[in-house]
């Protein structure tokens, strides 16, 4: 049979008639480690935090939650790619798919705001 990752819920494709663009975001999760001993290295971790932040929240130091398309992911690797040395550098882009919500597991305080819910301004 299918795995439920396979599936597409009715709400997807109620979403899709809505706003095809939402139906397309992706759930993904993006970390770096920039080395800072120098002052280039403290200057790409600044543009690296401003890049990610463009495009996602913050909940941690150097972890952003991101909903994107995969345009978006395209651009997203391509502007990271030209701030980070590579040779001492690293950042790694984690999709979560889907059904995120089942595999984020919360200790501690809450960082974080639910990225897809409603938001009151």
């Amino acid at each position: 049979m299918y795995s439920e990752e396979e599936l597409l819920p009715l709400s997807g494709i109620q979403h899709f008639v809505f706003c095809p663009r939402q139906w397309a975001l992706i759930h993904f999760l993006i970390t770096y480690d920039v080395e800072t001993t120098t002052t280039e290295g403290q200057r790409r971790l600044t543009k690296v935090a401003k890049c990610c932040k463009n495009y996602g929240q913050r909940v941690q130091n150097s972890v952003f939650e991101c909903l994107l398309t995969e345009k978006d992911l395209i651009t997203l690797r391509s502007a990271l790619s030209s701030i980070i040395n590579k040779e001492t550098d690293s950042i790694r882009i984690y999709r979560l798919g889907n059904y995120y919500k089942t595999k984020i597991e919360q200790i501690g305080k809450e960082t974080s705001f639910d990225i897809e819910g409603t938001l009151i301004i």
